[in-house]
């Protein structure tokens, strides 16, 4: 007699069937990930289909609760992976891109044959001791050190095994900073400079507005009026699923707003809800915008300071440009190299505090994420804040 076929259905997540080498009944449901990074099936068998389906019911119930158990086999490489696969759809792309840099060259290679049961401290400083050889930068050891730890407690989280001791390994501790605001005789004479470009506004955005790079090639001529604009957008590459498959797209996370303007340049939401602000324009600043306007190269996009050509200008030339108005004016950071663009947001942030304006205008003009604000806050800030830049206006002798 020959055996009785084979029977295959979809259950839920997984698949019920009779197994025809014993007529018995099988059910699989998908569960994660094994130790080696395949995906992990939990398969149950009974004599009968009813039983087989209640005992994958059973399952399915504990998956929901997070019961199940994690295997003590599982390696740091296995967990990574997954790891990955989980932030890619909940961190932003420049995190990501930072987590994916820091596992796939460093902490794989040092210790991702390890099991996370079995790690300990050393591993950690072992990673640590790797990148600080290969990249001699401090920020960036300090950088890939909480992306492990972060990498472990979420293991932890999830159920795996991870050794208290090694979630305690301190980072390393900061490397001394030589980054300052760009120093005040500076700041005038570079304004003074500027005053004569076409696309001066640029720079004075920089000095008087405290706006970061990002916002400032984002910013849209709709977000500007007579007398404020409002900074809801910054301008960033994000990065692409498979560069060598462009037509997947961008690796974007849920619940994040962008807008592709080309190859992969986007406008991007702030990173906090504080940097989303209105910013009041003293008179210069308007009248420059102003000036601006007439003879700005034509951007598709609406863009307030495009490239010549109109498509969204580089960070890359943005930057160069910034030299070459220090090369102009003759100036350097006291240790001889040139002054960083972020440091003519540090020069803001310092005038105000030098002026005496309130903590909560200046976070409110700068954009940080230290103060909740309501629209209606916003509203009334308004006044104040314009206040504030008035008299930072006069001090860079723009009055």
């Amino acid at each position: 007699m020959s055996p009785r076929p084979r029977k295959r259905r979809q259950y839920a997540s997984g698949s019920v069937y009779q197994r025809s080498s014993d007529n018995r009944w099988v059910g699989t449901i998908e569960a994660g990930w094994t130790s080696t990074g395949a995906r992990r099936r939990i398969v149950v068998t009974a004599k009968t289909e009813a039983e087989v389906k209640t005992k994958l019911k059973l399952k399915a119930r504990d998956l929901d609760r997070g019961e199940t158990s994690t295997s003590p086999r599982t390696t740091v490489k296995a967990w990574a992976e997954t790891w990955l696969e989980m932030t890619e759809r909940t961190d932003r792309p420049k995190t990501h891109t930072t987590d994916l840099g820091a596992v796939r060259k460093y902490i794989v290679p040092v210790i991702g044959h390890k099991r996370l049961v079995q790690l300990a401290p050393a591993d950690v400083r072992a990673v640590d001791a790797k990148v600080r050889e290969g990249t001699g930068n401090s920020s960036t050891v300090r950088r890939y050190h909480g992306t492990l730890i972060r990498m472990l407690k979420a293991a932890q989280a999830e159920g795996y095994s991870i050794p208290a001791r090694v979630l305690d390994v301190k980072a390393p501790a900061p490397a001394p900073t030589d980054r300052q605001e760009v120093a005040e005789p500076d700041a005038l004479a570079m304004l003074a400079v500027a005053a004569t470009l076409p696309h001066g506004s640029r720079w004075l955005a920089a000095f008087l507005q405290g706006m970061r790079q990002g916002e400032c090639l984002g910013l849209t001529w709709d977000e500007v009026d007579e007398d404020r604009l409002s900074v809801s957008w910054q301008l960033q590459a994000l990065p692409y699923v498979d560069r060598s498959r462009k037509a997947l797209g961008f690796r974007i996370p849920d619940g994040y707003e962008a807008k592709r303007l080309e190859k992969s340049l986007h406008l991007v939401r702030p990173k906090s809800r504080a940097g989303w602000r209105v910013i009041p324009l003293v008179p210069w600043m308007a009248e420059s915008l102003a000036s601006w306007r007439e003879v700005a190269p034509a951007s598709p996009h609406g863009l307030v300071w495009p490239a010549q050509s109109g498509s969204p200008a580089s960070a890359r030339q943005d930057r160069l440009e910034w030299r070459a108005l220090q090369d102009t004016v003759g100036v350097r950071h006291p240790s001889g190299r040139y002054y960083e663009l972020h440091e003519a947001r540090h020069a803001t942030a310092t005038l105000l505090m030098k002026l005496g304006v309130d903590e909560a205008v200046r976070i409110q003009i700068m954009g940080h994420s230290s103060i909740a604000s309501t629209r209606g806050y916003e509203h009334v800030d308004v006044t104040q804040a314009r206040k504030a830049l008035e008299r930072v206006a006069e001090r860079l002798q723009l009055g």
